[in-house]
């Protein structure tokens, strides 16, 4: 589906304009669409008929809570590395045993919560991690469900900041040392064992890392199996990628199935972790010119919105397509397009050709994945508001923040 798009000469989010939006809301402002959430979520689904599995959303990628809402009234389950998102995905509707908990410096008060509300799985990601939570596990007189996240060192050819499965990142426990971490865990009787869990890296566009992970896997399993450890789950993680610009990102139907096929003999359940596929393109950064600045060598659009609102350029050089909200017929000349923050990398698309003028809209796209999540208030900047569009509802889902929010905070010496 095409949740943002051009009718009778103006962009809209489903049936509003952007322009209806930036005068009841103001400027910078993300735009989330509900059908596209839904529509994405649904692909999964689809896939999935018939098939024992739970499709858990990656809450880090975007964590308002009414996304979240959207996702569990449609039965989706969700994936958290922290208390602070496990209490998101339980005001917004999630049942607890639906719920993995992932992350590789949990916390004892994060177990301890997360027992006490009864989640789904641990996935646990170091042998250290296995002792203190069959310790924290024993001093509540519970027994902690787990998994290991395994790390199938395998190449997701992708941008490193985002790669996950290779022996040089954090993430996970390596996969020669698995299945005596696994014989470990058999050993502590605060522990159960129930699952596996690998995840290799984020906006991946090739399903073949995903099949190569999984044969691993599975090999492991079979030797699981022999020592008489036996799983409930597989959890397959996330990752897969969404189009940015002229990338040919694979449809879900493409991932999965080579997946189905090598587990479909096998008596288990499913569990999948996506996040940046299922928000990144219902999302959008609606923001105004200020200035521009034409010069010898660059010419400067300045807009409202800045790297704090969305970090993803500065931080990965990531590229977002920038569209006028209104097109105009003039002649366009590339534009350097940055915010008012007082660094150098605060840009958010270089080079981009537009035909603009101060006062004008701009529609940041496909930022629905690590937007808001990761922005922040340097500069003293007070976080954008958040709404989303339901057919030709507009809802404010998280109010814009104010300078006094932030001072709320802090206190003066006395």
């Amino acid at each position: 589906m095409t949740p943002f798009a051009l009718k009778n000469g103006q962009l809209c989010a489903e049936a509003v304009t952007f322009s209806d939006i930036a005068e009841r809301f103001g400027t910078p402002c993300y735009v989330y669409s509900r059908a596209a959430l839904e529509a994405a979520l649904d692909e999964f689904h689809q896939e999935l008929i018939g098939v024992d599995s739970l499709v858990c959303y990656a809450v880090k990628a975007n964590s308002n809570l009414a996304v979240l809402n959207v996702f569990a009234q449609r039965g989706a389950g969700f994936d958290i590395v922290s208390t602070g998102e496990l209490k998101r995905a339980l005001a917004a509707g999630a049942t607890p045993k639906k719920i993995v908990f992932s992350g590789v410096g949990k916390s004892k008060s994060e177990m301890e919560f997360a027992l006490s509300v009864g989640i789904l799985c641990f996935n646990v990601e170091s042998a250290p991690e296995l002792d203190r939570l069959n310790e924290v596990a024993a001093h509540l007189g519970k027994k902690a469900p787990i998994s290991l996240r395994v790390n199938p060192n395998v190449d997701a050819k992708t941008h490193p900041y985002i790669s996950t499965g290779l022996k040089e990142n954090k993430f996970g426990v390596a996969y020669e040392d698995a299945l005596k971490l696994y014989q470990h865990a058999a050993s502590l009787p605060n522990l159960e064992i129930v699952g596996i869990d690998c995840h290799i890296g984020s906006q991946l566009l090739d399903p073949a890392p995903f099949a190569e992970a999984l044969d691993k896997i599975l090999l492991l399993i079979d030797q699981l199996a022999a020592k008489g450890i036996h799983l409930h789950h597989i959890d397959l993680g996330g990752g897969l990628g969404i189009q940015y610009k002229d990338e040919q990102a694979p449809t879900v139907k493409s991932y999965l199935q080579p997946l189905l096929k090598k587990l479909k003999d096998r008596s288990l359940k499913i569990l999948l972790e996506p996040g940046r596929r299922l928000v990144g393109n219902a999302g959008v950064l609606l923001t105004q010119v200020e200035y521009l600045k034409p010069g010898e060598v660059k010419n400067f659009a300045v807009i409202d919105a800045a790297m704090n609102d969305l970090a993803r350029p500065s931080l990965y050089d990531a590229w977002h397509n920038i569209v006028p909200v209104v097109p105009r017929s003039g002649k366009s000349i590339n534009w350097e397009v940055v915010g008012p923050i007082c660094e150098s990398g605060d840009f958010l698309g270089h080079d981009r050709p537009l035909s603009i003028e101060p006062g004008d809209l701009l529609a940041i796209m496909s930022v629905g994945a690590y937007g808001m999540a990761m922005s922040s208030n340097y500069n003293t900047r007070p976080r954008a508001a958040e709404v989303m569009v339901d057919q030709s509802q507009v809802f404010l889902v998280r109010r814009r923040e104010t300078v006094e929010d932030l001072l709320a905070l802090e206190c003066l010496l006395p």
